[in-house]
């Protein structure tokens, strides 16, 4: 029951039941990522006329978060390359670090040494700085 109220109700959660009407009668699944992020394009890869080019889309796995997009399917999914990831075999450059999803806002965010929401204490003042006065 909570999960029919949360597609009900809620567009940010996954899928509604209008994306999940549209996909069923128009799309086709491409392929999923690691964080089971489902991608779909138009079924047959037929380009829209009203657009000129192939509509793709993607369900998400959970809150509706654009940063667990990796990058391999984030160039497909804006038309940077024609292949889906999963139709081609990519091995990433040494350089490459894995997609991680954007944690601003949450309690795992990336607080600095200093800052009012990090649980340590703030470091004391070294007493190396003199306020500027003005006429000084």
């Amino acid at each position: 029951m909570r999960d029919f109220l949360i597609h009900v109700f809620t567009w940010w959660n996954g899928w509604t039941f209008g994306t999940k009407l549209w996909t069923s009668r128009y799309g086709e699944q491409v392929g999923t990522d690691e964080f089971g992020n489902v991608y779909y394009r138009t079924r047959g890869g037929k380009v829209d006329p009203t657009l000129g080019f192939q509509r793709r889309w993607v369900i998400y796995n959970g809150p509706a978060e654009a940063s667990t997009i990796p990058a391999g399917w984030h160039g497909w999914m804006h038309h940077r390359v024609d292949t889906p990831p999963s139709e081609q075999t990519y091995v990433p450059r040494p350089w490459q670090l894995p997609a991680q999803p954007n944690l601003t806002g949450t309690p795992a965010a990336y607080r600095p040494s200093g800052s009012i929401l990090k649980d340590a204490h703030r470091p004391a003042a070294t007493g190396d700085y003199d306020a500027w006065t003005p006429g000084s």
